[in-house]
């Protein structure tokens, strides 16, 4: 699922981008073995994190997680309320959603497999997780849902894929808070070092994450 800023960021000025916040603090050091793959998925405007299932149930951390029991991994996208979800964007949407801040949703899919070489039209970062950077990568995620205390969250509509919901979420989408600022945010939640200021496109994503981790763990269609 794209973003909705193809286009439009030289519209942009410099103010606007010297305006991004400064980098959150990571978690704390964490020296154990890397014993968690993950993985971060860009179709070269949306970017998304999938992580085993099994793992993830294991935490107990993310409650929604239950909702996908037949899913190998679960993929997690973040985006605007309105223009992630729907079939056929129109200008407005896409206006809205860039140049004002607008409610978001979290997109959930089962997936049977791991995203990899076969998915010709993306780009794909294996990110090899510590036990506690894992779990705060997955504690992060899960903060990110609207939900009543102690309850899972309930879809709120169907997703782009059989096997998936959109669900709201926190926060607010706009130019400078993407879903590859997003995606930024919770690798680094992770213990993955780079910096999500000033991350808009995925593009812009992947570079960093191409320094953090190192360029010989990717794979995909932009590497190759």
């Amino acid at each position: 699922m794209r973003c909705p800023i193809a286009g439009l960021a030289g519209l942009v000025c410099a103010a606007w981008l010297a305006a991004c916040t400064a980098a959150p603090l990571l978690p704390p050091t964490d020296s154990g073995p890397r014993v968690h793959d993950i993985r971060v998925v860009s179709n070269g405007w949306h970017t998304a994190i999938v992580v085993p299932g099994s793992e993830l149930a294991a935490t107990g951390l993310l409650p929604e997680a239950d909702q996908f029991p037949g899913a190998a991994f679960l993929e997690f996208g973040w985006g605007d309320r309105v223009y992630y979800p729907a079939r056929e964007k129109t200008l407005g949407m896409t206006l809205s959603a860039v140049l004002i801040k607008t409610p978001a949703v979290m997109h959930i899919a089962g997936r049977a497999r791991a995203p990899g070489r076969t998915d010709a039209d993306s780009e794909v970062a294996r990110v090899a997780l510590t036990e506690g950077g894992f779990r705060h990568l997955v504690r992060a995620i899960a903060g990110e849902f609207e939900r009543l205390e102690g309850d899972s969250a309930e879809p709120i509509s169907p997703g782009l894929y059989p096997d998936s919901h959109f669900y709201n979420a926190r926060g607010t989408f706009h130019l400078l808070n993407t879903c590859n600022t997003w995606t930024a945010r919770m690798l680094r939640a992770g213990g993955v070092k780079l910096s999500p200021s000033g991350i808009i496109t995925a593009d812009e994503l992947m570079a960093r994450l191409r320094v953090a981790i190192g360029a010989d763990e990717l794979s995909g269609g932009h590497i190759q």
